[in-house]
């Protein structure tokens, strides 16, 4: 859910305000905020940030999962907080933003990004999206565990479904996960989650 503040704001000006006991973005200079995750999302995000993390470990990748980092899209004032994102270390050295702002801005630094759909599901499969793809980002998942997004996106009728967008000449490819499937990732080959595992991970009890 987002609830959009009235002020524009360069970039600049949204770092050196934006407060730290909330979530909030910027679309094009102007202030979201994002309603904190709680629930269902929240299970969701642990799941997969725990299975991910399993993966970091026994692979020793140079991966991190930060909880507040943004990415920008270089030459716009837009910021994004992703739900999971997984940062590459070895190229924050080269990100003339992390080490003040926490933001990260280079395709080199982001082999995975990761939104879980809320009622602002257009921002997901629309805005970001296409933000994600100029960025250059390798894979961009998109985690719909109730099935909110437009029909165009997710067929019809409607169900939950996962989104696995992967960069190929410069454009996402989509690829539709749902029930059994097991979703591939070229992120983590190895981690063989199906669709429904992590939808059921929603759950309080699974």
């Amino acid at each position: 859910m987002t609830q959009t503040l009235s002020k524009k704001l360069t970039f600049e000006e949204f770092v050196k305000w934006k407060p730290e006991d909330k979530h909030y973005e910027l679309h094009n200079g102007v202030i979201v905020e994002v309603a904190q995750p709680i629930g269902k999302h929240e299970n969701v995000f642990a799941f997969l940030s725990r299975k991910i993390n399993v993966e970091l470990d026994r692979l020793d990748l140079p991966y991190i999962i930060p909880s507040k980092v943004l990415v920008k899209p270089e030459g716009k004032h837009s910021a994004y907080c992703p739900d999971l994102l997984v940062i590459d270390k070895r190229n924050l050295k080269n990100e003339p933003l992390y080490e003040n702002e926490s933001t990260v801005s280079q395709s080199e630094s982001i082999p995975l990004v990761v939104e879980i759909v809320s009622t602002n599901w257009g921002d997901d499969y629309a805005v970001k999206f296409e933000e994600y793809e100029n960025i250059g980002i390798p894979e961009y998942l998109i985690i719909d565990y109730l099935g909110l997004g437009g029909k165009r996106f997710i067929g019809s009728p409607k169900r939950p479904t996962i989104t696995v967008c992967q960069l190929e000449d410069g454009e996402y490819k989509s690829i539709l996960y749902r029930g059994d499937e097991v979703v591939q990732l070229k992120s983590f080959p190895e981690l063989k989650l199906t669709a429904k595992q992590i939808f059921q991970s929603a759950e309080v009890d699974y």
